[in-house]
């Protein structure tokens, strides 16, 4: 019997995305996804016109997710742009969570963001992987900046200072810790690594 074409598509994609995040693009087979997924070949192409087709629209639901939650946990009045940077990195070194309806990953490899992992794996040869996973990282790193403003307008952050010169050397920081994390270090490690990042910050000068 042929499956009806009412299956849940976004748990659909989600269950690829782990998929993706765990094995690779490369390491990831249409029969990989298959299984993941409860989806039969001929319904994975169907529907999303094979493994690039699944990705794509992987990518753009990851995009979505990133761009709401960074940006809600960052968001907020100038007084409080300081005490949410500051737990925006303790949480994000520890890595981007799967979707709510899926099992968080069992290493911390499998939490590493998803965009820079497809990014690092097939961008340079794919230019729509490439623009994707670099809206994810600027829709992310704008909204640190735009907190790490806030916080200089509060008087908490050196006025100097230059928000998108900070935002992008904590986002290195954060992105770096998925390597960290790969290689097996503790999540106090992690932990660790956001509490430096967090007091390089510059603080204004006071006479």
């Amino acid at each position: 019997m042929a499956r009806p074409r009412s299956f849940d598509r976004d748990h659909v994609l989600h269950a690829a995305e782990r998929q993706f995040r765990t094995s690779g693009y490369n390491g990831t087979s249409v029969d990989d996804i298959s299984a993941a997924t409860g989806l039969g070949r001929g319904s994975l192409y169907g529907a999303f016109d094979g493994k690039h087709g699944v990705l794509m629209e992987a990518m753009t639901g990851y995009f979505a997710r990133l761009a709401q939650g960074p940006r809600k946990m960052l968001d907020g009045p100038d007084e409080g742009a300081l005490e949410r940077l500051h737990q925006y990195l303790l949480r994000a070194v520890h890595g981007v969570p799967l979707a709510a309806d899926v099992p968080p990953a069992s290493d911390r490899a499998g939490a590493a963001c998803f965009a820079a992992k497809m990014a690092l794996e097939i961008g340079a040869s794919d230019p729509e992987v490439k623009r994707l996973a670099s809206e994810c990282f600027s829709v992310v790193r704008a909204a640190v900046a735009d907190c790490v403003r806030a916080a200089q307008r509060n008087g908490d952050i050196d006025p100097d200072a230059d928000p998108d010169d900070l935002s992008y050397l904590l986002l290195t920081v954060v992105r770096g810790s998925d390597v960290v994390g790969a290689y097996g270090h503790s999540p106090e490690r992690l932990t660790s690594i956001a509490e430096s990042a967090f007091a390089l910050l510059p603080r204004p000068h006071h006479h």
